[in-house]
């Protein structure tokens, strides 16, 4: 074969030489395939799926009446403290009575998933404003002196109280409420927010590529918008992750120990079924209120973790 056989002249094309040939980079893209590429965190993704409906869908669909529907049965004898069993002999077999009835008569099923949809928005009302607080403060305290000087010392003498003292002298003074539980969790709390932001816009602020856009005028503003935040997603996230559970925990414990929310929560539920927790055969209504709490936090938290590890960049692989 000859040569023009064998070979053939190939055009340059200078713009074809300069392309880039990778594939194109989206972050929350890569975020979500990182997060769902593992099937626990698909398994814990329906878990919490199918709770936070029977926290805010349930109640509603069957028209959940708090100061009605618990004392419906509050004049029969034989309808208070039911087992499972002896609750749907009695009432028919249906959902409502499948955790057996309560002090008063009440399904404690319908109880608890409505007590759950009270803490539940507490927790993610509560994580809301701290962080919003927490990261806007943060961000402003990492790269003002003048705020650090200021910021730093009211946070050394707020952090010297307990957090659960200070909530509960709050709770107290004020009186047990939701909003009141609201302003109890968020006056102080936002502030252990903003100094963990604070110390890591201080270990990135001064990076190069952060030097560089001060130096080209970048307003301070800007820089830490664009080039701080948004590095520390993953970080966010994790905290987020963290903080929504605590909030639910000191409800709960707070409610237990009579100091907590007046409206029927499931810190109220538990606190009230105190005495259930030892009586034979009662146990269900001390034991599902503490179930339902505990599977929320837990899945919430590991949720939470798993979509901060997910935000990492590193993990995008």
């Amino acid at each position: 074969m000859t040569d023009e056989e064998l070979f053939s002249w190939a055009d340059r094309d200078t713009l074809e030489t300069e392309r880039i040939a990778a594939p194109r980079y989206s972050y929350w893209q890569s975020v979500f395939r990182a997060f769902f590429r593992k099937r626990i965190n698909i398994a814990a993704l329906v878990l919490l799926a199918v709770v936070l409906g029977f926290t805010y869908i349930y109640p509603v669909a069957i028209g959940y009446d708090p100061a009605v529907d618990p004392y419906q049965n509050l004049l029969d004898p034989a309808a208070k403290h039911l087992g499972p069993r002896a609750a749907m002999e009695k009432f028919g077999y249906n959902i409502h009575w499948i955790w057996g009835t309560g002090a008063s008569g009440q399904s404690t099923f319908d109880a608890v998933w409505y007590g759950a949809g009270i803490s539940v928005s507490l927790a993610l009302l509560c994580a809301l404003i701290n962080m919003t607080l927490g990261v806007a403060v943060g961000a402003i305290w990492g790269f003002s002196r003048r705020a650090d000087r200021v910021m730093t010392e009211l946070y050394n003498i707020v952090a010297n109280v307990p957090y659960i003292l200070l909530i509960s002298v709050l709770v107290l003074i004020l009186s047990g409420g939701f909003w009141t539980m609201v302003f109890a969790l968020t006056v102080t709390g936002w502030l252990s927010v903003a100094y963990f932001i604070r110390t890591q816009v201080v270990i990135i602020r001064d990076r190069e590529y952060n030097l560089a856009s001060r130096c080209l005028g970048t307003p301070l503003y800007r820089v830490a918008a664009r080039n701080v935040l948004p590095f520390m997603t993953s970080v966010i996230v994790t905290l987020a992750a963290a903080e929504i559970p605590s909030y639910i925990s000191y409800e709960v414990f707070l409610s237990f120990i009579g100091m907590g929310l007046k409206e029927l929560s499931l810190g109220r539920l538990i606190e009230s079924a105190q005495s259930a927790m030892v009586t034979p055969g009662w146990g269900f209504e001390f034991w599902c209120p503490v179930a339902v709490a505990s599977v929320i936090t837990v899945v919430l938290y590991v949720v939470g973790q798993n979509l901060g590890d997910a935000s990492d960049p590193r993990t995008h692989m």
